[in-house]
């Protein structure tokens, strides 16, 4: 396998850190802190599913999941963006959330974009 750079590496650190605080803080707070939500505690379970896909790339280094795995970061922007925004007594933990998210969401797409190239991955220019 070729040799990772620092820049890259860095870039995976920040993306598995950012997965893996997402990974314990939705939870957290869909499960705990939102207890009294309207919704049954099967429903917001289902919810995590999605976050639970791209364990195993992520945390493996992987580029392509990296690279997709933005997607299923940007549907819990969307939902820790609206919760923090309809709900003013959970902004604290709706804002630690959303810095999660950001990283891992940027770091993911950094990392994705520079390891890609490192292994000469990409989408091949037509003549």
């Amino acid at each position: 396998m070729t040799a990772m750079a620092p820049g890259t590496a860095r870039w995976l650190l920040f993306a598995r850190a950012g997965y893996l605080l997402s990974l314990i803080l939705i939870p957290l707070w869909l499960l705990v802190i939102d207890a009294d939500s309207p919704y049954s505690l099967g429903f917001r379970i289902s919810l995590l599913i999605p976050l639970l896909l791209p364990a195993v790339g992520v945390l493996k280094g992987k580029p392509y999941t990296h690279a997709w795995s933005g997607f299923i970061a940007s549907l819990y922007l969307l939902w820790g963006a609206t919760s923090w925004w309809v709900a003013p007594d959970e902004r604290g933990i709706g804002t630690v959330v959303l810095i999660t998210l950001m990283t891992w969401l940027l770091a993911s797409t950094y990392y994705a974009r520079h390891r890609g190239r490192e292994l000469g991955l990409g989408l091949k220019k037509s003549k």
